[in-house]
């Protein structure tokens, strides 16, 4: 049977006012626009996003912001003055959310307190996304995603044993708490839809938290087994084998035998038929016990055989594995290449630049090509002028600053 082919995305219709910085709340717009939501992006008038700042940067274009915030239209407006104010509330009626992620309580010194929004748009939903949440001790304290990663425990998970804890170089903490606000701004449309005369709402999202959420054993294994778990490097503290190996010729690779069914075709795989029967790693937890000896063995049949001849055994055996990729080898990965995980987003400096493909795919359902995130103000005057705003109101407001 043929798959009828349909436009648009699942949040079509939706419109969202992002007036987040950085890269944490603006993602969880953005995620949303790939699946078809009209976003508005809000910056000060000054274009004082630390993102515009960030690295990537070329020839003072910022590329980064680019490709974080595509999608979108993008407007200035200062809302910390009262022509601003003013000029926000009014808009909100045509909003479904606003997206905002400023310390807990500045939202409430600029006049804008969720009494205020409700009463401009009693169906609006508002999402809070800050480090620590709207209550609590540490409601306050500013944040960044290396704060919200270790805060939450996720990095005294990384690096190697009695060594330090390690973060990655990229911001995981942001693009975490990015997915829940778009998961947030998903799970509140779908409410709101299914009545319509549903209240809007106030979603306090801590980034921390969001970060603790995918943590989910450690409490239990804390408060049943008393076991903090620690760094183990790359190797796992509850399956084995599960490492990153060597090849004679220097190329890394990761290897999961979490299964009974895998384990045994790697012992194959390797020559080494006598370890399925091996009292130390006959099950899971005893290859856990004794995953040094396992581990030691393993990368010593590796460190003598090629990458291209390992992973010719290792597929053989249907063993889950991969070399350690970087941005040049998944360019050049024909399944990549194949899915068109890259895809090319319309951008007015460079023609087109190079981004992750929209996640997830819907079967049946083409998304069109969103262009890249927006200049400085570039749409003020559309989406100004949609709220009946003419050139020389434009021009006061640029006078005053407020745009």
């Amino acid at each position: 049977m043929k798959t009828t082919t349909t436009l648009g995305g699942a949040l079509q219709g939706v419109r969202i006012l992002d007036m987040a910085t950085v890269l944490a709340g603006p993602s969880g717009a953005t995620l949303c626009g790939d699946h078809g939501a009209d976003v508005v992006k809000l910056e000060l008038p000054d274009g004082s996003d630390a993102l515009r700042h960030m690295q990537p940067v070329k020839e003072g274009v910022p590329l980064w912001w680019k490709v974080a915030n595509r999608g979108k239209r993008g407007i200035t407006l200062d809302v910390r003055k009262p022509q601003g104010r003013e000029l926000l509330l009014s808009m909100l009626p045509s909003f479904d959310v606003l997206v905002e992620n400023f310390r807990t309580g500045t939202m409430n010194r600029w006049g804008l307190d969720i009494e205020t929004l409700h009463r401009a748009n009693p169906r609006l939903v508002v999402i809070r996304l800050t480090g620590f949440g709207q209550t609590g001790p540490y409601r306050s304290r500013p944040g960044f995603a290396r704060v919200f990663e270790a805060m939450s425990g996720f990095t005294s998970l990384t690096g190697e044993a009695g060594g330090s804890p390690l973060h990655a170089n990229f911001p995981i903490g942001d693009s975490v708490a990015g997915l829940f606000c778009a998961f947030s701004i998903a799970a509140e449309i779908a409410r709101l839809r299914g009545d319509p005369q549903a209240k809007g709402a106030e979603v306090d999202l801590s980034a921390t938290e969001a970060l603790f959420r995918l943590l989910e054993p450690l409490p239990v294994e804390h408060e049943q087994l008393g076991q903090v778990r620690q760094r183990t490097g790359n190797r796992t503290s509850y399956t084995a084998p599960s490492n990153m190996y060597c090849s004679s010729d220097g190329v890394w690779f990761s290897l999961v035998a979490s299964s009974q069914g895998v384990y045994e075709r790697l012992c194959r795989a390797v020559d080494r038929p006598a370890w399925i029967t091996d009292p130390r790693y006959t099950t899971n937890p005893l290859r856990v016990q004794n995953m040094a000896a396992l581990d030691n063995e393993l990368a010593a049949w590796f460190r003598v055989r090629t990458f291209g001849d390992i992973a010719l055994r290792l597929e053989q055996y249907e063993l889950p594995f991969t070399k350690v990729n970087t941005i040049a080898d998944i360019q050049a990965d024909p399944h990549f290449q194949a899915r068109e995980a890259i895809i090319r987003l319309p951008d007015p400096d460079y023609g087109s630049l190079p981004a992750p493909c929209i996640v997830p795919r819907v079967v049946g359902r083409e998304h069109p090509v969103p262009r890249t995130g927006p200049g400085v103000g570039e749409h003020n005057a559309e989406v100004y002028g949609e709220f009946g705003l003419g050139a020389q109101q434009l021009d006061a407001l640029r006078a005053a600053g407020v745009i």
